[in-house]
Order: structure tokens, then sequence, then C-alpha cells
């Protein structure tokens, strides 16, 4: 039987379109990427690094794997699709706005049913890169992003589907039209769009009906979702959030990255009536930066004091077990030292649990290409930067981590790696999205209650269970 291999890159959402992409193939199989007959790439580009490791891995499977055809779809493929079009052993390049076909065009390949004037009108490629000596692979994609959203039919299923993530991201939200001047998203993903109500709720019972037991809700800007919407449709991320929770069996709900001006009222409401129950007391609000000068040079819709009280807020609803995280980044164009200095203040004012650092790329397209090339950060002053702020959030992931030792707190179980198996221990997230490490084997997608006894070098929670598994 031919089988397939999906390797991910980049962010929770991406990962999503990943997963629904492998889930409508997996009737093919699927194997190790240099045993597969086709290798999909689902890339990211929202930094150069992201662009390299993904040109490194095509490098890596059509050397290892030449036979293989591989089809690169996701944000670089959005973004430059003729580069990526032209590397030795791509078979087809899908776009973000072309991803929902991405499943049939793999398929078609597998099929070798070549003739475009036989197939279905939209898997005829829409770019005029297939020249008759066919030295390009050919490309889906193009500005419309009419076949972007990629509905996930994982969620009708009767029971779990096998080799699935515990904690599997429902995607309900694409696209951003925020405009902030160093991110290319709304070129390789395009403007806002929702899943309609039904359709999300719909999901939420199956994967509840099927066992499931935690659901992280995920989208590229997750607080637009349902403002796109027409007429009864219209709804608000909070009404939908207390939808699941007052009309599914679902057990626990996480929600992904949203914007520190999308954490309304309602919202955060919501975080203090069922946060700690079955809404997941862990809050991820992107930062960028603690500097309101360079806040406003980045075009981000808030300013330090707004975030410090949003922060606020949630604390006060959730309580001091919420994790909070947030993404920095260092070394944005005209970013003096002094306003380093202010993000530094900034983190250290607040309770964060971990932080995701990222030094500034500049991406072609976007105005902060051209705010680097007139006034660029010197790279060793950014990495300087970058060193900093990793110490700096390390003190504050161990200080977040060190007051649970020796207190109970709930946890989902993971699939476990082989080798913490082997020492007869079983992995877990708690439901403040803390890394833990449980003495015992047990199976995947169990909540349990546990007992913290102590801090690992890494930083995971070591503990043993409180009382028997739900």
């Amino acid at each position: 039987m031919p089988g397939f291999h999906i390797e991910h890159f980049g962010c929770r959402a991406a990962r999503a379109d990943g997963e629904a992409i492998a889930s409508n193939l997996r009737a093919m199989g699927e194997h190790e990427p240099f045993a597969a007959d086709v290798v999909i790439v689902n890339t990211c580009s929202v930094t150069a690094e992201a662009d390299r490791a993904a040109r490194a891995f095509i490098r890596r499977a059509h050397r290892r794997n030449p036979a293989a055809m591989i089809v690169v779809t996701g944000c670089y493929a959005q973004r430059a699709p003729d580069e990526l079009a032209a590397m030795a052993g791509v078979a087809a390049v899908v776009g973000n706005s072309h991803k929902a076909l991405a499943p049939e065009i793999v398929r078609t390949l597998m099929q070798k049913t070549a003739p475009a004037e036989r197939q279905p009108r939209e898997l005829v490629p829409v770019s005029a890169l297939l020249a008759a000596s066919g030295e390009r692979a050919p490309i889906w994609a193009d500005d419309r992003f009419a076949h972007s959203f990629l509905e996930d039919s994982r969620w009708a299923g009767t029971h779990l589907p096998p080799g699935e993530q515990t904690r599997p991201n429902l995607k309900i939200q694409e696209g951003c039209g925020n405009r902030c001047t160093f991110c290319v998203i709304p070129l390789t993903r395009g403007p806002s769009r929702s899943l309609p109500h039904a359709a999300v709720m719909g999901r939420v019972k199956g994967f509840a009906a099927a066992g499931g037991k935690e659901l992280v809700l995920s989208g590229i800007n997750l607080g637009r979702w349902g403002r796109d919407l027409e007429g009864a449709e219209r709804r608000t991320l909070a009404g939908l959030v207390r939808d699941i929770l007052e009309k599914t069996d679902l057990p626990r709900l996480r929600l992904s990255s949203i914007e520190p001006m999308d954490w309304s009222e309602e919202l955060i409401a919501l975080m203090g009536e069922y946060g700690g129950k079955r809404l997941a007391r862990h809050a991820h609000l992107p930062l960028q930066s603690g500097s309101d000068a360079v806040l406003r040079r980045m075009h981000r819709r808030y300013r330090p004091w707004h975030y410090a009280d949003k922060v606020e807020a949630l604390l006060r609803a959730a309580g001091p077990d919420l994790t909070l995280g947030a993404d920095v980044m260092a070394g944005f164009p005209g970013e003096t030292d002094s306003e380093f200095e202010e993000t530094v203040a900034f983190i250290r004012a607040l309770p964060f649990g971990y932080l995701h650092l990222f030094p500034f790329s500049a991406r072609p397209g976007t105005p902060g290409w051209a705010l680097h090339a007139e006034s660029p950060v010197p790279q060793e002053a950014a990495e300087e930067r970058m060193t900093a702020l990793r110490a700096l959030a390390a003190e504050k992931m161990a200080a977040h981590r060190r007051q649970f030792a020796g207190r109970q707190i709930e946890a989902i179980t993971l699939h476990t790696p082989a080798e913490l198996a082997r020492r007869g221990s079983t992995a877990a997230l708690t439901e403040n999205f803390l890394p833990a490490e449980i003495s015992g084997r047990f199976a995947a997608n169990q909540l349990l209650r546990l007992r913290a006894t102590a801090l690992d070098a890494d930083g995971a929670l070591m503990c043993e269970t409180a009382h028997d598994p739900r």
C-alpha cells in the first residue's frame, strides 16, 4: 500500500492544518519520512530560519528517499512557491490558498492521473510554471484563499483515531488582518475567516463522544473568531467558549494564543467561572515588546499598560495558579538599549510562567523589511539581548513552577516517549500547562489528580498519583 509522511513546522494552527491533511490520507498508511512514497512538508515562514529549516528537510528527504514525491504546503509555499517548486524532488507546491485541496492533490499524484483536462477544475495548477520542459513542479497558490479552510473530518468519528495527539488542536479561525509591521502572516494566510459555530460545536461534541478529554481551540488570530460571520451566525469567541462549556460534555477546553486586546471582560469572566474545572488556567498573550515606542513601530494594537491591565484581570479571575505565557521579540529595527531594558523591566514585573523568544527576522513584503534596511539592530546586539531574555525566561519559569512542589494538581497523560517509559514513568501535562512526569505507567488520554513532589533539572514536575484515574 502506498504510504505518506507529513513533516510539521511552525505554530499550533499550522500543526492543525497538517493533522487535518494527514487524517484525510490515513487510508494510505503513514511511514517514516525516508520510506514514504509521498512526503508532505507543512512549512512555516515566520522567520528566515523557518524557511531554512524547511529547505534543509526537503534536501535531506530527497537525498535519502529520491523516489519519493515531495509535496510542499503551508506558509512558505504560499509566500515563495516558485522558489520551492525549483527544488529537486519537489512534485507539487500547494499554498495556503489551496490547502483544502492538498489531500486530493496528493492522491492524484499517487494515482498518476496526469492529464490536467481530466482533473477537476480546482486541481488544475493555477501557476504558469508548468512549462513543457517540466523543470519545475506545478503550483497551486493565489491571493484569493478560496480553498484555504481545511474542514477537518476527524471529529465526526465514533472513536479516537489511532496515533493522534492526546490533546489535538481544533483550528476554528484562519488568517489575520492586524498588519503588524514585522509579520508576514496576512500575506501567507489572508484575512480573518471563521469556522461556523455549528461546525465547531459538532466537532467538539464528536470529540467528546469519542472519549477525548482535552481539546485545544486554536487559530491564527483566535480572538477574532466569529467577527467575519454574518447575521445570526455572527458571534464572539467568549460566546462560543460558553456554549462549549454549557452545551457539550467536553471535560477540558484549552485556549491557545489570544492577542491582549481580544481578552474581553466576558472571556476573562469565563476563566474565573470555569478555570481549573473545565477551562484550563493557561493564557498565552503575545507581548513582543514591553516598550511603548517599539510597540508603536510594530503597529501593535495595545500599549504596555493595556497588557498589564489584562494580566491583572486574568489573575484576579483565575488566581495565582494561572500559567501566563508570551511571545517576545528582540532586535526589532531601531530598538535601542534603553527600549530593550524597558522590555526586561516589564517582563520582570509580571508573573510569566514561560516565554517564547524570537530574534527579529526581516520578511520580504512586510514594512519591517524596509525598517530593517533603514535601522537594523547589529546582530551582536540582538544575540546579546536574546541571551539576556533566555536567562530571564528560565528564572521566571523556575519561580512559577517551584510553587507547585508539594501540591495537588490535575493533569492529562500524554503519549510517553520510549526513554521515559523504560524508567517506568508517564509523561503528562498539568491543567495549567506544566510538563509533568508521573511515577508509574498510565495509558494516554487519562485525567489524573497528581501530587507534585519535586522539580527535575529540566523543569518538569515530578509527580505521583493522588487518586485513581478518571
